[in-house]
């Protein structure tokens, strides 16, 4: 498991859009398997669950990004890695979660606070 947490720069819609379309030109695998919006009040959140195959560990593995935040300013940003293990009972690499992480990073390295 990889896992990032911070603060973007930018309007809610906008930091969506820059981490989908990141991930999905990434990787010629990756896909947006399902999402999840709401608003409480004034505040968003979306959650964005991505997939993508892991040459490495020759598997398929998810990173879950949840942003929580209002339109404009701070958005926060939690994502986790999973799946990217060959071990049975305990993980034996984690180089493509930690891959699959990386692209997410890149992907929001102008908006990061």
């Amino acid at each position: 498991m990889a896992k990032y947490e911070g603060k973007l720069v930018g309007t809610f819609a906008d930091m969506e859009k820059l981490i989908t379309d990141g991930i999905l030109n990434s990787s010629c695998s990756a896909t947006l398997e399902d999402s999840s919006s709401f608003e409480i009040g004034d505040c968003n959140c979306t959650i964005l669950v991505f997939e993508r195959y892991s040459w490495t560990g020759s598997n398929r593995l998810s990173l879950n990004v949840t942003l929580f935040g209002k339109d404009q300013g701070e958005v926060f940003i939690s994502a986790v890695t999973a799946g990217g293990s060959q071990g049975l009972f305990w993980k034996v690499n984690t180089f493509g979660e930690e891959a699959f992480l990386d692209k997410l990073l890149e992907a929001v390295a102008g908006a990061t606070v």
